[in-house]
């Protein structure tokens, strides 16, 4: 493989001097067994947004593990420029796993790699702001109060309408908040047809589960949440919602601050640990409508490795689904039938993270007859969102949105559905941007009004 530029790269082996030594490679150079994984077969190479566009090696998945392990063995300093641009530019779509024939967990490896780098150069100032939001629960209700305002106001349309093109992170920040903006088609669903009441029967047969809510789900997407319970409770489950959750850590642990996502993380586990105990209160399922965010906890037995919090964080990954998988695995009840070309995009934490392949749309055309669901070319690619990269690294995703624009074009969708609030945002903020009326919202929301 070729070496970056100016970096030095050379032969080596995991556990140098300067890696055994912990400090800031630490998190690195503990993973020797997973580096190693990587057997640089190239299988990764197509599946990667990044480097299908540039076409740059140290923009791949198996370049970024090269400089992860350059870093780990002590040939590369954390501080290098070179480890920074390359890690940053990934979107952190986690494509390559799939694909990979040696199963390495490169989305586990990326987060350990921007701790690297948190720890030895620091973050953005936008990203400090935003990460401390997100992660802060008055602060994010102050923030999502003021968002639900400015979008209510049609002050997000306006400033899309307003601000000169070259202003293009100030037009997508307006873009994707007037996204947001829940679809009045919707109404015409609800009231096109009788939906039978689930029998008594039906009810009898159904399971105890937990809710979670969210941060950005629950102050700009509530909407989303209710169709949830509304969904879940029309086919026959009862559905309990767990006080003292917030931000599940997601943002914090993609940007490298694995101490931060596991402090949010620690919040929900205390909370979710009655639930998932032998007790009355045990649920058989956490419902997570969020797909980075299902992924995330999923993931919370691996952020905990080796620490006391482990064993409950195993039992918590292991009930999390999604609500349109946890139908397919349960049971869905149909509802009216439905004369509607929908798009489907799906995202990336849904079909790679949660490796959810076909679920989400056998559930949807079985809770709508009449259903068309038409996935989008390439729907299993990333947007160009991944969280907040798309407003700090706006070149790259806007190529990338540009692409995922022109898919949806493509299928002359009434309406586009895809289950993450950011890629909700990001690709509705590329149609408000391209000046299109096609408008996306969340699966659950389409199902909820199609049955209940």
């Amino acid at each position: 493989m070729t070496p970056v530029p100016g970096s030095s790269v050379h032969s080596g082996s995991i556990g140098s001097a300067a890696a055994s030594a912990g400090g800031p490679v630490g998190s690195l150079a503990a993973e020797t067994d997973r580096l190693l994984a990587c057997i640089h077969c190239g299988f990764c190479l197509d599946a990667c947004p990044t480097y299908t566009r540039g076409g740059d090696e140290s923009d791949s998945p198996r370049g970024r593990l090269y400089l992860m392990r350059a870093v780990a063995e002590g040939r590369i300093p954390p501080e290098s420029d070179a480890f920074k641009l390359h890690l940053d530019r990934c979107l952190g779509c986690r494509a390559c796993e799939p694909v990979c024939p040696s199963g390495v967990e490169y989305g586990f490896l990326l987060e350990r790699g921007r701790e690297v780098i948190a720890n030895a150069r620091g973050g953005s100032r936008l990203e400090w702001l935003l990460l401390a939001t997100f992660g802060n629960t008055v602060l994010n209700a102050i923030a999502g109060f003021f968002a639900r305002l400015i979008r209510g106001t049609g002050l997000a349309a306006l400033t899309v309408r307003i601000v000169p093109k070259r202003l293009h992170r100030v037009r997508m920040a307006a873009a994707m908040l007037e996204a947001s903006r829940p679809w009045n088609g919707l109404r015409m669903v609800r009231h096109s047809g009788e939906v039978e009441e689930p029998r008594h029967g039906d009810r009898d047969g159904g399971l105890r589960v937990a809710v979670f809510e969210g941060c950005v789900q629950k102050t700009l997407f509530g909407s989303a949440n209710a169709a949830t319970a509304a969904v879940l409770r029309h086919n026959g489950h009862t559905v309990v919602k767990v006080p003292g959750l917030g931000c599940c850590g997601a943002l914090h642990a993609h940007a490298g601050l694995l101490d931060g996502a596991r402090a949010l993380a620690r919040r929900n586990l205390q909370a979710l640990e009655p639930f998932v105990s032998d007790g009355a209160d045990t649920a058989s399922a956490i419902i997570v409508n969020a797909a980075g965010c299902g992924s995330m906890m999923q993931d919370y037995a691996k952020l905990f490795e080796g620490r006391p919090e482990h064993e409950l964080a195993a039992c918590v990954s292991a009930r999390v689904r999604d609500p349109l998988v946890f139908l397919a695995e349960h049971g869905v009840r149909g509802g009216r039938p439905l004369a509607l070309r929908a798009g489907w995009d799906s995202p990336c934490h849904l079909i790679h993270g949660q490796r959810a392949g076909e679920a989400p749309l056998d559930t949807l055309r079985a809770a709508l007859p009449g259903l068309e669901v038409v996935p989008v070319p390439r729907a299993d690619e990333c947007c160009g969102g991944a969280g907040i990269h798309a407003l700090i690294h706006t070149a790259s995703g806007d190529r990338i949105l540009s692409d995922k624009v022109a898919a949806v074009r493509s299928v002359a969708p009434d309406v586009m559905l895809t289950a993450n609030p950011g890629c909700i945002m990001q690709i509705g903020g590329g149609l408000v941007l391209a000046g299109e009326s096609v408008r996306v919202i969340h699966p659950i929301e389409l199902v909820a009004a199609g049955c209940c």
